[in-house]
């Protein structure tokens, strides 16, 4: 199974760092905070820019750490004393909190690197039973009476906030603007709600391990993950219209790669995500690039042109947590409706 799959992984790497706290070390050590569907990706990435750096620096013996869960937590551990050298997330809020509060990073943060610093892209996907039985295509079919959704919760996760900002945007559009027709829409889709897992990964658990719901709301890079580990028999893939598209900015820490002497490498790390060598290993991983012959060669022609972006619908993402996801804000309302 793709869990145990992943955790066989998970636990060969954990040994390996239990290995190396116990034993001297002579290099360097770059911890990378990362979303929780990550895992995978960086497991090949991380190995090649060892190799890379290998070939550059032969002296320094280079040991890459990871530490997932979703973004939002991951950069509350940040701003509690976890002293990443690089964040590798999936929203631009938990970035740019490590700014504002933290004054970890400087403000023009987004500026270091292409694309707003960010080195690839996806958008959320659906995934179904084979043979799409329940019939789910679009947003709307989503809010039809007794179906089962599995999707991560927007509190903690930027994978589940994603998903509720593009079930809002949809809804929205269609009724002209109409805000009380839009909650009404999104009360009937919350309500499907099966289980709010707190990451993308566990939410991946419960619809696959644990064969919960009809339908599993996750990044498109996640559900091709499931696909490419049980094949084609079992689930299908939906892209809806219209969609998001989910940047996933990189940064490092400045004040922890100073304290840590880690500067150069963490450039480097970041840079090396886009270097051809990298982006063809991200597309090979179910994620879309800006390169574009990259992205003709490993994904069809794919790309971002009809994904819109949350800061061109919703305004900063500053604005869209006040409003949709602070206490007491759109989504509380919604549940608490939804539960009545």
């Amino acid at each position: 199974m793709i869990i145990m799959h992943t955790v066989l992984k998970i636990i060969k790497v954990t040994a390996l760092l239990y290995c190396v706290f116990c034993a001297p070390i002579h290099g360097t050590i770059l911890l990378n905070s990362s979303y929780d569907v990550s895992r995978e990706l960086f497991l090949k990435i991380n190995s090649d820019f060892i190799e890379y750096w290998k070939d550059l620096h032969p002296e320094d013996e280079l040991i890459i750490r990871q530490s997932h869960a979703g973004s939002t937590r991951q950069a509350m551990a940040i701003l509690q004393g976890l002293r990443a050298d690089v964040v590798t997330y999936n929203q631009v809020i938990d970035v740019q909190i490590l700014c504002d509060r933290g004054r970890l990073i400087p403000k023009n943060w987004q500026d270091r690197f292409p694309h707003h610093s960010s080195p690839f892209f996806s958008t959320m996907a659906f995934l179904v039973r084979r043979g799409n039985p329940k019939g789910i295509y679009n947003w709307y079919d989503l809010t039809n009476e007794g179906l089962k959704i599995i999707f991560p919760n927007p509190k903690t996760s930027g994978n589940g906030r994603y998903t509720y900002l593009s079930a809002w945007n949809c809804f929205l559009k269609n009724s002209d603007g109409d805000i009380e027709q839009t909650r009404i829409w999104m009360q009937k889709f919350l309500k499907n709600v099966k289980v709010f897992d707190t990451g993308g990964r566990a939410a991946t658990s419960t619809f696959v391990d644990r064969n919960q719901g009809d339908v599993l709301i996750n990044f498109e890079s996640e559900a091709k993950l499931v696909l490419s580990q049980y094949g084609f028999n079992n689930y299908e893939i939906v892209i809806p219209t219209p969609n998001v598209l989910v940047e996933f900015p990189v940064t490092w820490i400045d004040k922890n790669v100073i304290r840590n002497g880690t500067k150069d490498v963490a450039r480097a790390y970041l840079d090396y995500l886009y270097l051809p060598s990298a982006q063809k290993i991200i597309t090979k991983f179910g994620y879309r690039v800006n390169t574009t012959d990259i992205a003709q060669i490993y994904l069809n022609g794919s790309s971002g042109s009809q994904l819109f972006r949350i800061e061109d619908q919703f305004g900063n993402w500053n604005t869209v947590m006040d409003t949709h996801f602070k206490r007491g804000g759109e989504l509380d309302q919604l549940l608490s409706i939804g539960h009545r």
